[in-house]
């Protein structure tokens, strides 16, 4: 199994336990899904229940939560635009940095690619919501959390060269 870590904080984001696929060569989106906890319990990531059984484990004390924030303890957190665009510039000029240490000959797609794919997410930011990794550092990556055409399935959207892997 393979942990993605964010490189600036070391929060673990997400894992290969879950769909994903890379976009652009610049972000990974990770399928994810509302799952039902109960306290102390660990996650069901099993079959939707009906919505009987789904308000009858609801009653016993149970939530509903995004099977991958919960696995990784993500936090929500919110932006404006503006803040958010404030935040971007900085967390991507962290990560240029970090590329001309680690993998120089990365750092010119990385420009491409981020500032394509920065300029559809400010086009569509009313639709995203947002996640820190568990340290809840304001210098580490923020996860996106958006929804499929379809408007229910969701998935999370993470910066593929903020990332590193490790092996499990």
């Amino acid at each position: 199994m393979l942990l993605y870590e964010d490189i600036l904080t070391g929060d673990e984001m997400f894992s290969d336990a879950f769909p994903l696929k890379i976009v652009d060569d610049v972000v990974f989106e990770v399928d994810c899904q509302l799952v039902t906890v109960k306290a102390g319990a660990d996650v069901d990531i099993g079959a939707n229940p009906s919505a009987e059984d789904a308000e009858e484990a609801l009653e016993d004390g149970a939530s509903q939560v995004n099977n991958v924030a919960h696995s990784f303890r993500l936090q929500q957190t919110s932006f404006d635009k503006k803040s958010f665009l404030t935040y971007l510039k900085g967390y991507m000029k962290s990560i240029k940095t970090k590329l001309a240490e680690t993998n120089p000959e990365r750092v010119a797609a990385f420009e491409k690619g981020a500032q394509t794919y920065a300029k559809s997410i400010v086009a569509n930011f009313k639709d995203f919501e947002f996640y820190t990794g568990e340290s809840m550092n304001p210098d580490g990556m923020v996860a996106l959390l958006n929804y499929r055409e379809d408007g229910v399935t969701p998935y999370f959207t993470f910066w593929k060269d903020g990332l590193k892997v490790v092996k499990l």
